[in-house]
């Protein structure tokens, strides 16, 4: 009766129908984006929610030629805050995935805002993570960006879920939560003033379960980080960090190698990995149907400090 269901018998039960609804909204609100406002841009991290907004940027935009290949350009260049300490294989993927669409990136980097005095770091292997608002805002003060395409989702955190798809920022860039506007019947107030600006999310009402079942069906290429590896982890708190320069083991810690994925990915000093032996898309699905923890709460430091932690980050100006 508890006999194990391989994953060919599996995945075929699933009902996929609703990805092609979730696909259908999602390029109609990233046309609205284009339509609407004069400067959007897509933030690009290399991550898989922004990889797959990307790909359905591809079909709001470009024309299909076969499998992984559009003809076209899009309406918008890609955003992306670099800390510094993202992981080398993200940042590599990000800059070949951009030159061989052949789009413009912007890459808001961090040190440039310590180097200005805009971020101060209390010793140098603090977290940068939350310190990207500060860069993220000039970025966006910089090139006059007046609306943002993000690929956060409901389900992520508690946060996210009290988002908006069209989520109104003030002049200092800020989200105000119980000042977001009603959206009924798929018609957004896009009204701002100059000096404010908006994020858009197209995905808002994907779960991590659709994004990887999308992965699959479009075949949409992504790090490798994000299937099954070995690396050198330390087990602390309950969540296994990696070994890096900038997270290196504490005294008393034991260095061990485990088979890990990354559900998310980050900056180095906050974002861990999962054990797993998922080696491509197909496999993550069947392994999402059975976990019982969000992606955030199983992988995030950064988010254990309290359960408001996002929300005042968002407040600040935060993705």
């Amino acid at each position: 009766m508890n006999a194990p269901i391989s994953v060919d018998k599996l995945l075929p039960q699933l009902d996929h129908s609703h990805l092609d609804w979730l696909e259908e909204e999602a390029i109609f609100i990233l046309r609205e984006v284009a339509a609407t406002f004069e400067r959007p841009a897509l933030l690009f991290s290399g991550g898989k929610d922004s990889c797959v907004v990307l790909r359905l940027a591809e079909k709001a935009f470009k024309t299909r030629i076969s499998g992984n290949d559009f003809k076209g350009k899009l309406p918008f260049p890609l955003l992306h805050v670099d800390t510094g300490h993202n992981f080398p294989e993200v940042i590599e993927f990000r800059d070949r995935r951009v030159a061989e669409m052949g789009e413009r990136l912007v890459v808001g980097h961090l040190e440039d805002s310590m180097k200005r005095g805009t971020v101060r770091l209390a010793h140098p292997l603090e977290s940068r993570n939350g310190h990207q608002t500060v860069t993220l805002l000039e970025a966006i003060e910089e090139h006059r960006f007046d609306a943002l395409i993000g690929g956060a989702r409901r389900d992520e955190e508690k946060a996210r879920a009290k988002e908006r798809i069209f989520s109104h920022r003030d002049s200092f860039g800020q989200w105000q939560p119980k000042e977001q506007r009603p959206e009924l019947w798929t018609l957004f107030n896009t009204r701002h003033k100059p000096g404010e600006h908006f994020r858009c999310f197209p995905i808002s009402n994907w779960t991590e379960l659709d994004v990887w079942l999308y992965i699959a069906r479009e075949n949409i290429p992504l790090p490798n980080l994000y299937y099954k590896h070995d690396r050198q982890v330390i087990r602390r708190k309950g969540l296994l960090v990696p070994v890096t320069e900038v997270t290196p083991p504490e005294a008393g810690e034991t260095v061990e190698t485990a088979q890990v994925r990354f559900r998310t990915v980050g900056d180095m000093t906050c974002t861990c990995p999962v054990e797993s032996d998922a080696a491509n898309a197909a496999e993550i699905v069947a392994e999402t149907l059975t976990v019982t923890v969000s992606e955030r709460g199983a992988t995030r430091m950064d988010d254990r400090t309290s359960e408001a932690s996002m929300e005042r980050r968002k407040k600040e100006g935060y993705f």
